[in-house]
């Protein structure tokens, strides 16, 4: 997400639809690749509490001009406590936008689906007893929810998996907590479900994105829109399908296969790039286990997943195995599962985003297994530009006046 409202980075041409977003100042690159514009937003606080996470991003982001003190590895819940109890300044002022994807394990169809009756706490382990808390993972979004109001924002996006959707009255309670921050501050408009491969991303991926807005920073314009229960199309936050996955417009692009998003990727026995010569190894166990099936690089890809336990898709099969690439198997290409560039691609990280390193100045190094979770933990970098040019679009409708160059 935060790659996505900074901009800047490389995608792929076809991932780019021009004639829904003429407002994108893209920079042709070559015949395959486009450079995104650099965003007005501006990063000022990150967090998370994977090391090997702290370590990706500060690599990539510092090279960038971002200090690495802009990141703290801390439980979310143990910095408000600083903030708030021990008065440790911790949170920036004058925030105009704070996003965030609250932990979603519990409520993923992949998962236990626990919800908010989650057994593990914020720092990932299992709790001790069986009765869940407001520091327990399924409850994080009310430590969102506490950031927020402490930096007062102009507004938030928080993002989940679409299975939370589909957990009793979940997303309404959600929805009820956040707009009642500061009493009644925030307008938290109806969360919808967003499909990656609308979006020119070549990965079968839904995440529920949630917006909510300031009421006191709004114009009464932008109250009336985003109070009604149909928002009309120039107030609504939510970005422009442009590619043709789930709806058939005739100014929508095709999605993006797999083939075109491996474009240029030699062999890992080929290739320069460590993150694509480096992928799991586990053997094949079998049509009935996870991760145990072909991608078909006429289509989108899988959902990329955190928790793979070395079961990541296979980007070739043999063809005992039923491998359907018959043309690679007779040129020699073997039997393997997807690298961990691939996987990058599918979500849309540009290949300058390293995964898989060992810095000689700091010593920070990612493993190839840290690497797959930080992978499959991400918003594609590609949907949350989407959500960033659409927010940037909109802003003054929706909070009137002209801005400073950076948000």
């Amino acid at each position: 997400m935060d790659l996505g409202f900074e901009g800047n980075f490389e995608v792929l041409s076809k991932s780019v639809n021009k004639a829904i977003n003429p407002h994108w100042d893209i920079t042709p690159i070559d015949a395959n690749w486009v450079k995104l514009p650099k965003n007005r937003f501006h990063t000022v606080f990150a967090n998370d509490i994977r090391e090997d996470a702290k370590k990706a991003w500060t690599n990539y982001f510092g090279s960038r001009g971002i200090s690495s003190s802009t990141y703290c590895l801390d439980s979310i819940v143990d910095l408000v406590k600083l903030h708030k109890e021990n008065g440790v300044k911790i949170f920036p002022k004058n925030v105009d936008i704070v996003t965030g994807g609250f932990p979603c394990q519990d409520f993923s169809i992949a998962g236990k689906r626990l919800g908010f009756d989650s057994d593990k706490s914020h720092k990932g382990k299992t709790l001790n007893d069986d009765t869940p808390s407001i520091e327990s993972r399924g409850q994080l979004y009310m430590w969102m929810r506490e950031v927020i109001a402490i930096t007062q924002p102009k507004m938030f996006v928080a993002e989940n998996v679409k299975g939370l959707v589909n957990l009793g009255d979940v997303k309404s309670i959600i929805e009820h907590d956040f707009s009642t921050i500061g009493g009644d501050g925030y307008l938290v408009v109806s969360a919808r479900v967003l499909h990656a491969a609308d979006y020119g991303i070549p990965q079968s991926r839904e995440r529920v994105i949630f917006f909510g807005f300031k009421k006191s920073a709004l114009t009464k314009e932008a109250i009336r829109a985003l109070s009604s229960e149909c928002i009309p199309a120039d107030f609504d936050p939510y970005p422009l399908i442009t590619h043709a996955y789930n709806n058939n417009d005739e100014s929508l692009l095709p999605p993006v296969t797999l083939r075109q998003a491996f474009v240029g990727l030699d062999e890992p026995h080929k290739s320069s790039d460590i993150s694509q010569q480096k992928y799991s190894k586990a053997k094949y166990m079998g049509k009935h286990c996870q991760g145990q099936t072909e991608v078909k690089l006429d289509g989108i890809g899988p959902t990329i997943r955190s928790e793979h336990h070395g079961n990541i898709e296979f980007r070739r099969l043999s063809a005992e195995h039923g491998g359907k690439n018959i043309d690679e198997l007779k040129s020699g290409q073997e039997e393997r599962r997807l690298t961990i560039r691939e996987c990058a691609r599918i979500q849309t990280f540009p290949d300058n985003y390293s995964f898989v390193f060992k810095n000689k100045e700091t010593g920070a190094s990612v493993s190839a297994s840290e690497a797959y979770k930080l992978i499959g933990n991400a918003v594609p970098p590609l949907l949350g530009f989407h959500i960033a040019k659409r927010l940037e679009l909109l802003w003054d409708k929706y909070f009137g006046g002209k801005n400073d160059d950076n948000f």
